[in-house]
């Protein structure tokens, strides 16, 4: 393993049985991207807990499904390793859901596709509308496409 990723849940949620799965697959995003020594986070949370996230930094009301809060700082270990500190990953396992039926796609496509929509973020990729044919959702499907064989969730 090239990168250092923490997988946390919000304050008395559950631990998905799903997380290290989770773990592993953003650490195959982040090699299939050529990311390497990047050290960052995910935190699995209930839509009032990005509601407020979502409120304080975006001034927007309501939940959403994926946020990321880029750091972009680079450290040396006591090894002597130099790490990227890319940030944070913040995602709803409620909107999740709730996008998975929206969409008509499973659970495990979505929770993919937000993970890879992070990290990207987390590369200083932006959008500014939802349209397919924006730069970085382009590249989000692709990626998506290539991990097609790769289950993180199960219920």
């Amino acid at each position: 393993m090239n990168n250092k990723i923490v997988l946390e849940c919000e304050e008395g949620m559950e631990r998905p049985a799903w997380a290290d799965r989770l773990a592993s697959f953003a650490e195959l995003v982040l090699e299939g991207t050529d990311k390497r020594n990047w050290d960052l986070s995910i935190l699995l949370c209930r839509d009032p807990f990005i509601a407020d996230l979502n409120r304080e930094y975006r001034k927007i009301d309501g939940p959403t499904d994926v946020l990321s809060f880029e750091q972009g700082d680079e450290y040396v270990d006591d090894a002597g390793d130099t790490w990227f500190s890319a940030g944070d990953i913040v995602i709803s396992v409620d909107s999740l859901m709730s996008n998975a039926r929206e969409f008509g796609v499973t659970p495990d496509e979505e929770l993919k596709r937000l993970v890879i929509h992070g990290i990207l973020h987390l590369s200083g990729m932006d959008h500014s509308t939802n349209s397919p044919d924006e730069e970085m959702l382009v590249l989000q499907e692709s990626l998506l496409l290539s991990f097609s064989g790769t289950e993180v969730y199960e219920q």
